[in-house]
């Protein structure tokens, strides 16, 4: 096998189509967080971004995308924003873990969201989630039932909030993309101050984020365009949900909502609300990726595939000053992850922090 590390900008048009091409033939390799034009987008926007294109015999069979970082350390391209990660590869291609890293000038590849159908990478996992899929193929009123089964209380809990929201505020309206640029700041505005309200790091400090959301927020692909869905009551934007979509999945990324409005549960509205409008408009899935807790996703979900977090490596000196440096550490975060008592009280703590954060 031939790897030859490139920068995306360099990407061709045939090289472009063969990637589509590729996604098209292999439904777990659909997410739009898995498309030549989020490569590329995060290409501009990062400069440790890289593609490994692999091929065999003079063709072209796979393509991996990763951020070079100091020591030999590779991670996902964009992997702080990305909820879909892996080799994008022809049908029936097999590859070495190890021979691929070195290939790409890599002695780690570390992952958090990894697709299904990478063997060559299974070995490395250390933890493994079932994200959140949400079918509409069949209609919002087919979906609407079969979640009124998974919580029947949860969602009659929301068409009361409904109701309300709308009674009182005006008239409710969802568009699916709105093409607002004032929008798309009000959303993001949303998002940093929920990140610091619960004490996580705030994707929205980083500059490159905000540009690589404002590039993709007019990106119009196949596999990956933007989808900026709004809710109002009247003229008021109440929720939004920074997304990425193709013609028939829509990926989960950014949701956020006016915490005015957080008595009325705006989260859960406009997720109904937007599947509604994503059937409408011929989108047959929303994959929301994972989500730890039991929150209103859960019921929401009509289904799932698993996703992984590990780190590849191969034999190298660098590999191993990397497993002694970061396998504490890990097995530290995981025996939280593992136990509900553990990870509530982390949760909480962090949740204290947002609070004494944004209170001084």
């Amino acid at each position: 096998m031939q790897i030859t590390v490139i920068r995306p900008g360099e990407l061709g048009p045939a090289e472009i189509a063969g990637w589509r091409a590729m996604q098209e033939a292999q439904p777990h390799l659909a997410s739009p967080f898995l498309a030549p034009e989020f490569t590329v987008a995060a290409g501009e926007v990062r400069r440790d971004a890289f593609v490994a294109v692999l091929s065999e015999g003079g063709r072209t069979v796979g393509f991996f995308p990763f951020e070079r970082h100091p020591m030999g350390v590779g991670r996902p391209i964009a992997g702080w924003v990305s909820f879909a990660q892996g080799v994008v590869h022809a049908p029936g291609v097999t590859f070495d873990a190890r021979t691929l890293l070195k290939g790409a000038g890599l002695d780690v590849w570390e992952f958090e969201f990894l697709v299904g159908g990478q063997p060559w990478f299974a070995p490395y996992a250390t933890l493994e989630a079932e994200s959140v899929l949400i079918d509409v193929s069949a209609g919002y009123d087919a979906y609407l039932e079969q979640v009124k089964a998974n919580g029947p209380r949860t969602i009659k809990t929301a068409m009361t909030r409904l109701r309300k929201l709308g009674r009182e505020n005006g008239d409710l309206r969802v568009e699916l993309h709105s093409e607002n640029a004032d929008d798309l700041r009000r959303v993001i505005e949303w998002k940093s101050a929920q990140y610091r309200r619960i004490g996580r790091p705030d994707r929205f400090a980083q500059p490159w984020v905000v540009e690589l959301v404002e590039r993709l927020h007019t990106a119009r692909a196949p596999g990956c365009s933007g989808a900026l869905t709004m809710l109002y009551a009247g003229d008021k934007p109440i929720a939004g949900h920074i997304g990425l979509r193709s013609d028939t999945l829509l990926a989960g990324w950014f949701p956020a909502y006016d915490a005015d409005y957080s008595k009325y549960s705006p989260g859960l509205l406009q997720h109904l609300l937007m599947a509604k409008a994503a059937a409408e408009d011929g989108i047959l899935q929303m994959d929301w990726s994972t989500s730890k807790g039991d929150d209103y996703k859960q019921t929401l979900r009509t289904g799932g595939h698993m996703v992984a977090e590990g780190c590849a490596r191969r034999r190298s000196a660098g590999a191993a000053l990397y497993w002694a440096r970061n396998t504490p550490v890990r097995r530290a975060r995981q025996l939280v992850l593992d136990s509900p008592r553990l990870h509530g009280l982390a949760d909480r703590l962090m949740r204290r922090y947002g609070s004494l954060r944004g209170g001084s």
